[in-house]
């Protein structure tokens, strides 16, 4: 029970002391008030609360007015000198609310961009770290497993074994790849068409590209992709085939 009391008795003094503390006053929400006003960046709304920051100091908000910040709050920053009750403004700023309208959180440009960013006349050259390439003469030095068997590239950097697996990730997954809506209703595949030119199947695998204009013309197509435009794909109907001629037996019909 003294326990409580002792509670009790802390509780009564710091209200008290709130009470008479010349920075949560009226007359300091007024000071910080004008402060923010004087400003003249905005319009200074109702007044939000007040915070002591120390023994001689708090900050007071107020709902700002301010076209494109919505949430926002201005803060005036107040303070007295020990024993006497002359408030003054230290800081004045405009920061964000729980609510606040916020830009969002910046992202390194090398992070921003998406497959479909680049256009005509844009310059994209690969990152430093970018683990898809490495140069000539160290993929030479790299072991047969890890280096691509892909004939003919006398560039300075080469594609790595990472590369090309995202590569072909990708290309499984894409809307040519083996198990896509086109893939899963055709009758027949792009391994038996004369319109998909494979790829060499030591580097890629099962992988093509298609030269029908009327299909997935200049896509990487699996396999076992396919469309209704395979090159053995049957007539539908007669479209194109002589008509039968009418006969005539000349003989009496009788009505």
């Amino acid at each position: 029970m003294p326990k409580t009391n002792n509670r009790r008795n802390r509780t009564a003094g710091q209200r008290q002391k709130s009470a008479g503390n010349p920075l949560l006053t009226a007359g300091a929400i007024a000071v910080a008030r004008d402060a923010v006003v004087e400003l003249g960046e905005g319009g200074v709304g109702a007044h939000l609360g007040a915070t002591r920051t120390g023994d001689h100091s708090a900050t007071h908000r107020f709902a700002a007015d301010v076209p494109g910040y919505g949430g926002w709050e201005w803060v005036a920053v107040v303070a007295c000198a020990p024993g006497s009750d002359r408030v003054t403004v230290n800081e004045v700023a405009l920061q964000p609310g729980s609510d606040a309208l916020r830009a969002p959180d910046w992202v390194p440009y090398a992070d921003r961009v998406r497959p479909g960013d680049l256009g005509p006349g844009d310059v994209m050259p690969p990152r430093p770290d970018d683990e898809r390439l490495v140069d000539a003469a160290e993929l030479e030095q790299t072991s047969g497993a890890d280096r691509p068997a892909i004939p003919c590239q006398h560039t300075e950097k080469r594609l790595t074994r990472r590369g090309l697996d995202e590569a072909l990730h990708r290309w499984r997954g894409s809307d040519f790849g083996p198990t896509s809506e086109f893939a899963r209703h055709a009758a027949l595949h792009c391994g038996s068409c004369a319109f998909w030119i494979p790829l060499p199947e030591n580097v890629v695998g099962n992988f093509g590209v298609c030269t029908n204009e009327y299909a997935a013309d200049g896509h990487v197509a699996h396999s076992g992709y396919g469309c209704g435009a395979h090159s053995d794909t049957p007539p539908a109907d007669t479209l194109g085939q002589p008509e039968g001629r009418a006969f005539d037996d000349e003989s009496t019909v009788e009505l």
